[in-house]
């Protein structure tokens, strides 16, 4: 079976809809709520260190990775960061070309160095586009205020 063409976009206030539906399932860990999703969205759109795509194949969304930029004193300048990859059409590309088009915005626009993120289910597929393990991710939970 051949995979359908797909093209890769910046999302748009448009796709909210589509692209809840990927959210709420990306996280083991949170459970996103969506009236917090629908205030975010619109916020990441025109958040200049962002980038929010989609991946689009026959009309629909299958995919999408947020990631941002940041400013550092150790890589001398800013560096990005992916913070959710979801595509729903697997062994297609979409995940790859995703991840390509993360890697120009992060060096043509950001300028960054490097581009990294964190995974524990996906190494493999990481690696087989050039990434390395580089750290351990560490995390604590805040209690509410």
């Amino acid at each position: 079976m051949e995979s359908p063409e797909f093209t890769i976009r910046a999302a748009t206030i448009a796709d909210a809809d589509a692209v809840w539906p990927m959210a709420r399932d990306f996280a083991t860990t949170f459970r996103p709520q969506e009236d917090a999703y629908r205030r975010t969205f619109p916020l990441l759109l025109e958040d200049p260190d962002a980038l929010l795509i989609v991946a689009e194949a026959e009309g629909r969304l299958v995919g999408y990775l947020l990631a941002d930029a940041h400013r550092t004193f150790l890589a001398n300048g800013p560096v990005a960061w992916v913070e959710e990859v979801k595509v729903t059409m697997r062994r297609s590309g979409v995940g790859s070309a995703l991840m390509a088009s993360a890697e120009t915005w992060a060096r043509d626009v950001v300028g960054a160095p490097y581009l990294a993120l964190a995974s524990r289910r996906a190494g493999d597929f990481y690696a087989a586009l050039g990434y390395e393990e580089s750290a351990v991710f560490w995390r604590k939970m805040l209690p509410e205020a």
